[in-house]
């Protein structure tokens, strides 16, 4: 089975890129991209970054790292050794110049370039998955919902004059439960406690 690139996580203090197999209240189970085993991670000790919602600083607006991942494919470029650091800064600055190179340290550059070699390697497609297309679309139908539910809570407010209608109506209502016998039924009630004394 095919793994996909929104499982792809990278772990504090752990070397390289795993896959999330399940995550757990006190940590996850992760596999390693590089030798296949499989450990629990526990969230008190690490810490788990999905690799699709990790940004780039650029000298614009931040990106996804998906943008510069897609920029390292359509290069065509051969990917510098992540030992030597001038290079792999040269490499950068032709493959995707906007990068904040103060913001942005060697050792992030480094970290994105295993990064790509490993993905690569697991043939894993880099893609950002769907799921922000769907809200897209459920928002505008929300808003197409709105004046209807608006017309709605309008036509079911009662006008005045209806208000005041169901206000007799609730009188007469009491007029006519209360019946002669009631009120006779009360004052006997009333009076018997009389007759004890």
């Amino acid at each position: 089975m095919r793994m996909e690139y929104n499982k792809i996580v990278s772990v504090t203090g752990l070397p390289g890129l795993y896959e999330l197999i399940n995550t757990k209240s006190d940590g996850a189970v992760v596999r390693s991209l590089e030798d296949k085993s499989t450990k629990f991670a526990s969230s008190r000790i690490h810490n788990f970054s999905h690799l699709e919602s990790i940004e780039v600083y650029t000298t614009g607006e931040n990106v996804n790292l998906v943008e510069v991942f897609h920029a390292m494919e359509e290069s065509g470029s051969s990917v510098p050794a992540a030992k030597d650091e001038s290079e792999i800064k040269k490499y950068f600055e032709k493959v995707y110049p906007d990068i904040d190179f103060e913001r942005v340290y060697n050792s992030d550059l480094k970290k994105m370039i295993k990064w790509f070699e490993v993905l690569k390697k697991n043939n894993i497609e880099i893609k950002i998955s769907e799921p922000e297309e769907e809200t897209e679309t459920t928002i505008e139908e929300e808003e197409k919902k709105e004046p209807e539910k608006k017309e709605e809570t309008k036509s079911s407010k009662p006008t005045k004059s209806e208000k005041s209608k169901k206000t007799a109506e609730k009188a007469e209502d009491k007029t006519e439960k209360k019946s002669p016998a009631s009120k006779s039924d009360k004052s006997a009630k009333k009076a018997s406690p009389k007759k004890k004394k």
